[in-house]
């Protein structure tokens, strides 16, 4: 009877561990308790929720400064919901007018090389 209600807690334990955190709901223990989530990125999303609660993925990805859809997919699979929906990645949910703040390999050599030719023009 004991193992069985030992089973039983550890069971219910393991379940808990895996359940949904909605971000609309969570507390800021729930929103630190996931993986991806520290206290900074608590502070911001409880500090937005006080304006209003997110109404999906899309507005939440919008609201959140330094959340974009590879860091949505990582906090959804570690159990974050919005709404109670996952995250479904559709490729449209990144800003196509905001800039990388990092620049691809290969426009780091087409500077270098505009910076080289300009060296040259000036010798």
């Amino acid at each position: 009877m004991f193992k069985k209600f030992l089973a039983l807690v550890v069971t219910l334990c393991a379940t808990l561990a895996f359940a949904a955190v909605d971000v609309n709901r969570a507390t800021e223990a729930e929103l630190d308790g996931i993986k991806g989530v520290g206290p900074s990125t608590t502070k911001m999303i409880m500090n937005e929720r006080k304006k209003g609660e997110f109404k999906s993925w899309e507005d939440f990805i919008d609201r959140m400064k330094g959340i974009g859809e590879a860091r949505a997919i990582k906090l959804s699979a570690e159990g974050m919901t919005v709404s109670g929906a996952s995250f479904k990645p559709t490729g449209a949910t990144t800003d196509a007018k905001a800039p990388s703040r990092f620049p691809k390999k290969e426009d780091k050599k087409e500077a270098k090389s505009e910076v080289a030719k300009s060296e040259v023009a000036k010798k």
